[in-house]
């Protein structure tokens, strides 16, 4: 019997942590930096709002589509995060190849986003529990961009400087979590020996 490419152990996933954990460090002060810009220019127009946010989906993509790709040998859920990488960076060509869109337009594209991206992150992240890897970060990320994507389909009239403290305080929660995830991963690949 030939054995599974698919590592269902917490070795193996600490294993491909010294690979990745830089990866979701990244991830993390992005968001935060892109969190800081929302807030102290909170009256941006809808424009610059858009480019801002599809450079900021485009490179949040990128990074995880590498991280879901450095990690395919050794965690199932490397799928879940490969889907939120295209999501992220289709939504952000989408911003770029239509700049003209109404604030409205925009705020429902980003709920939408938040929601996709949400569910993506929560499933792989019920795969990493099940594989006895570090999960809670995954989760807790993915509930935030869930939850924040429902405030903006539900109520997506806010206004735009309404919509750009939501934004900045959202992405400076999830950066947060990613980089305390990424040094939770470092930790315990370290614990483990493997970094």
């Amino acid at each position: 019997m030939t054995e599974s490419p698919i590592v269902g152990t917490n070795e193996a996933i600490l294993r491909i942590a010294k690979d990745v954990w830089w990866l979701l460090l990244i991830r993390g002060i992005i968001a935060v930096i892109f969190g800081i810009v929302a807030l102290v220019w909170p009256d941006v127009t809808v424009k610059a709002l858009i480019v801002v946010v599809g450079i900021f989906w485009i490179i949040d993509g990128i990074v995880s589509a590498v991280r879901a790709i450095q990690a395919r040998k050794v965690v199932m859920s490397w799928v879940w995060w490969l889907a939120g990488a295209l999501v992220s960076v289709i939504a952000g060509v989408v911003l770029f190849v239509w700049p003209d869109l109404t604030a409205l337009a925009f705020a429902y594209l980003m709920g939408f986003w938040a929601i996709l991206v949400g569910i993506l992150e929560v499933i792989g992240s019920f795969q990493v529990m099940a594989n006895g890897g570090q999960w809670i970060g995954s989760m807790v990320a993915g509930a935030l961009a869930l939850i924040f994507g429902l405030i903006l389909v539900i109520w997506p009239g806010s206004g735009i400087t309404g919509l750009m403290w939501l934004v900045g305080i959202f992405a400076i929660a999830f950066g947060v979590l990613f980089i305390v995830g990424a040094f939770q991963v470092r930790s315990a690949a370290r614990r483990a020996g493997v970094v």
